[in-house]
């Protein structure tokens, strides 16, 4: 039940019931049980995997969502990343598609909280890999709170690359206080800072503000987001660059 969720984005009560051949109270039921785990949220007459304005989706619906977006973004930003140096990337799966391309760009340091990530990068011979602690989190399958927050001030890296849930026309938000810190802490501890979001992002707000998107060095969005939402943020900000799907 909770691969059909993630896989449809959305469903009812009612057709959950129908293609898995159980009751309506045994649905209930284990989407309780679902949403006890991070997975889903229930809503009126049926469940979620997709994000709100104040809930971050699960790990599990992320990693398959704008698959070729996040690529297209991905190459772009690796552009900027020169070997040698050292890049800091946040738990977005954003920066995960990221991480696919710097082994061509070893020899490098990478400095991360993504537990993805850093199964990815630990077999890389030519890539110094820092892994960020603190407490982990299945939801999100990464290191946060405090101890995160103090391992990321240890450190300074040439670029940090984050992504947000939302953007609007002048800041980038997320949903969770306690990413909004590592977020911050991590923009604090790059000397460029890239904004790297795919288009279903803009236009966009969640509970919490993470930065104005002029603190960011360059904002990468990929080219299927729709024009006009791209020509606005063109228009505020000289930094945008769009990756060509």
């Amino acid at each position: 039940m909770a691969e059909h969720i993630v896989r449809q984005g959305s469903a009812s009560v009612t057709e959950l019931a129908e293609s898995f051949g159980v009751s309506v109270m045994t649905v209930h039921r284990d989407l309780d049980e679902l949403e006890r785990q991070g997975m889903v949220r229930k809503v009126r007459g049926g469940v979620t995997a997709q994000a709100s304005n104040v809930w971050e989706s699960n790990i599990a619906y992320r990693l398959q969502a704008h698959t070729a977006e996040k690529d297209a973004i991905a190459r772009v930003v690796a552009g900027m990343i020169e070997p040698g140096g050292s890049v800091m990337l946040d738990d977005s799966t954003t920066a995960l598609a990221v991480a696919r391309h710097l082994g061509d760009l070893a020899p490098l340091t990478v400095v991360t909280n993504f537990l993805e990530a850093i199964r990815l990068l630990a077999g890389s011979p030519d890539i110094r890999l820092i892994a960020l602690g603190g407490e982990y989190r299945a939801t999100h399958d990464s290191f946060l709170g405090l101890g995160c927050v103090d391992a990321v001030e240890a450190v300074s890296t040439d670029v940090v690359v984050v992504s947000t849930s939302a953007v609007s026309d002048q800041y980038a938000f997320h949903q969770e206080q306690e990413i909004v810190l590592v977020k911050r802490a991590m923009l604090r501890a790059g000397a460029r800072r890239i904004l790297a979001v795919d288009g279903s992002k803009l236009a966009r707000v969640a509970l919490h503000r993470v930065a104005p998107l002029d603190d960011f060095d360059a904002i990468v969005v990929d080219s299927a987001a729709p024009s006009d939402l791209l020509q606005r943020l063109r228009d505020r900000h000289g930094n945008v660059q769009v990756a060509e799907m």
